[in-house]
């Protein structure tokens, strides 16, 4: 009978395991590929993932019965969200020196057995030739609010998600993370502060936490979203290797799984795809108030990612130049995450214009431009019908979720959610039409209470170029926006024009042009000026200072 292979017998048989004559099918180009806890080997149309006999704490594959019940674990969990990549669980069996995958009698080993793909398909891959396009960042966005929506809350009688449960694994990064960068003083040293920046915070969110907790927002999750894990085959997202052997990272907050992906990235040079990712994900789930948790956990995501690197480089059997390679990936997410507790720098930009002059063409240019919260009306005017961003109203002007009451709590949830996004420290955007002089004295008043600057950004195109977008948009049908041409009839006959005052703080976007990127451009250049000051615009205050523009705020 055939014991379980013991830690000095592993690498004889990963060693035995890149004999082709071990699988019980045609093998055609076999390759190993090692993580800090797996060993995955391809086999041309399988892979083989087995789990390394290690115990780091917050992970114990120590026994074989532990690896057998983790791969079963594994293979439930991935199903979720990739069911064709996860064939099944096999039996190594034989000798270490000569084993058989899939073979009869007593294992030594489990393996997970996954359908091969291609790895240049792997996202962080693609996004590193510069091939990952917009459209795939959406799609991204739409699975991961599709998925969390539709998994069941934790149960009332786990501590999951919980503010202990959230310190503890917090507490643990920085306990490895500074005995394995022991000999970096700056490393140290950073990691000294964010230490104490997280107890901080950890206290200040400590009833937030909860209340997510009570509310059903910690969820069974993927628990390890990052690129690393998300792959393009036949033109699809899959999304694969989730957390199997900790419930407790993967029992977590929806928000700390957005911020990962988020945090992953900026971390790959492309902040403009991780608020852009952001944004779809909140105008799907509505989740604005998850935004306030969206710093810690982007901190907290980075130095998971910082300890991953850092075990890995002091594992033996790694070459001098990926252990260097290792060490600076580790250096680099410290560092992006001590960044990251200085870059709060919130502001309110509200659009103002009418249908079809371009305020969402220019605040998605602008978002992703900036790393800022968006928040439309459009979509949030629908969500308090129960509506789906997507969904048709069929309503008149001035009937249906176009009556002026359902206006006014439109625009007092657009407050709301501001004031949300402004205390988690990120520039805001909202996106509606602000016609109404009230309606902008709202939001103006939301600012100058907060005491950040506040700036109206007005987008401007000809009559003719306005009916022609609405008629386009109103056939694709794929914009949230339901406006017609009666609409923009009764905008014209009803718009209030910005006082004096609002033009103080006021900036103008010609749209008129239909060149993308000249609104990106623009939007950009726009920016720069809305946080800059300017002695020629109110006084010298402009949009640097938060002075109001609203009418009875100066009474």
């Amino acid at each position: 009978m055939s014991e379980p292979v013991s830690s000095d017998e592993y690498g004889a048989l990963l060693d035995a395991l890149l004999n082709p004559g071990c699988y019980p099918h045609p093998v055609g180009h076999l390759e190993r590929i090692e993580t800090h806890i797996s060993d995955v080997f391809l086999t041309g149309r399988y892979a083989y993932k087995l789990k390394k006999p290690v115990d780091l704490g917050f992970l114990d594959y120590s026994t074989l019965e532990k690896r057998r019940r983790f791969c079963h674990e594994e293979l439930r969990l991935n199903r979720r969200l990739a069911s064709e990549l996860y064939l099944g669980v096999v039996s190594i069996t034989g000798e270490p020196a000569h084993p058989h995958v899939g073979g009869q009698g007593s294992a030594i080993e489990y393996a997970v057995q996954m359908l091969q793909f291609d790895q240049s398909g792997m996202l962080e891959r693609v996004i590193g030739r510069r091939e990952l396009s917009s459209a795939q960042v959406d799609e991204i966005g739409e699975m991961i609010a599709a998925f969390h929506s539709a998994l069941p809350p934790s149960s009332p009688d786990t501590e999951y998600g919980r503010p202990q449960a959230i310190m503890r694994p917090a507490v643990e990064n920085f306990e490895q993370l500074l005995r394995l960068v022991a000999r970096d003083d700056e490393e140290c040293a950073a990691l000294r502060r964010l230490q104490q920046w997280t107890l901080a915070q950890h206290a200040r969110l400590e009833q937030l936490f909860e209340g997510r907790w009570r509310d059903g927002f910690v969820r069974e999750c993927h628990g390890d979203l990052h690129l690393g894990n998300m792959v393009l085959i036949d033109r699809r997202i899959r999304i694969f290797d989730c957390i199997e052997f900790n419930a407790q990272l993967r029992w977590i907050d929806v928000m700390s799984e957005v911020a990962f992906l988020t945090m992953d990235l900026i971390r790959h040079e492309r902040p403009d795809f991780a608020y852009r990712f952001l944004d779809r994900y909140l105008q799907i789930t509505g989740d604005y108030r998850g935004v306030q948790l969206l710093r810690y956990y982007i901190i907290y995501r980075a130095l998971v990612r910082a300890k991953v690197a850092a075990i890995r480089a002091t594992q033996p059997g790694v070459d001098p130049q990926t252990r260097r390679s290792l060490r600076e990936k580790c250096r680099a997410h410290v560092m992006h995450a001590r960044d990251e507790t200085e870059a709060a720098r919130p502001r309110l930009v509200i659009l103002h214009g009418l249908s079809g002059s371009g305020k969402t063409v220019v605040s998605q240019a602008l978002l992703e431009s900036v790393g800022a919260i968006r928040i439309r009306s459009d979509v949030e005017r629908k969500r308090l019908h129960g509506m789906s961003p997507a969904a048709r109203s069929e309503s008149h002007v001035g009937a249906g979720i176009y009556t002026a009451q359902a206006g006014s709590a439109t625009y007092n949830r657009l407050t709301e959610l501001a004031d949300l996004a402004l205390d988690a420290g990120y520039p805001v955007l909202v996106d509606a039409a602000f016609l109404k002089r009230a309606q902008r004295e709202q939001l103006c008043d939301l600012a100058h209470a907060k005491r950040v600057p506040f700036a109206i950004l007005h987008t401007q195109a000809s009559e003719a170029t306005l009916r022609r977008r609405i008629s386009q948009r109103a056939a694709a049908g794929i914009d949230a926006s339901e406006a017609s041409g009666s609409v923009l009839d009764w905008q014209l006959a009803n718009q209030e024009p910005l006082t004096e005052a609002e033009r103080a703080v006021s900036f103008s976007c010609d749209t008129e042009r239909e060149d993308p990127d000249a609104a990106v451009k623009q939007a950009r250049q726009l920016f720069q000026q809305l946080i800059t000051p300017s002695p020629d615009r109110s006084g010298g205050e402009g949009l640097a200072q938060h002075g109001s523009c609203s009418t009875k705020s100066r009474t």
